[in-house]
């Protein structure tokens, strides 16, 4: 199923052959999305804006694909994970991880960050695949 697709996701350092094999299965046709946003909105990713009486709020989502959500989330803490080498496993990830801490968000809405510059990746990699090949 993977040559088929053939989307160089394990290309990615941290994707292996079951984890892209998961993540197609899981996005299905990625023509259906028309956007990263909304294949974040479709895994849960993106922020949910809560308001009342003119005031409002961003919430993380309970909604959207589970499955889909926990594979992001398993490769975001695999790409800030740093090993007993003491050198971080992605160090450009791993950077912006940082950045985002210091910017005062916390350990999981950093995480988050990353969650959502993966699909951005992932919608690339995958939409880059359907337009050069012309079929999915």
């Amino acid at each position: 199923m993977l040559r088929y697709f053939d989307y160089k996701l394990t290309t990615i350092s941290g994707v292996s052959i079951a984890t892209a094999s998961k993540l197609i299965a899981e996005i299905g046709d990625i023509r259906r999305f028309p956007s990263a946003d909304k294949l974040a909105r479709y895994a849960g990713i993106a922020p949910i804006k809560f308001s009342s009486g003119g005031k409002g709020k961003e919430q993380s989502s309970k909604q959207g694909n589970r499955e889909l959500h926990g594979l992001f989330y398993f490769l975001a803490v695999s790409m800030v994970t740093v090993p007993k080498t003491g050198k971080p496993n992605q160090p450009i990830f791993y950077a912006y991880y940082q950045r985002k801490i210091s910017e005062g968000k916390t350990k999981s809405q950093a995480l988050v960050c990353i969650m959502r510059r993966l699909v951005n990746i992932v919608y690339g990699m995958a939409t880059d695949f359907v337009l050069n090949n012309g079929r999915y």
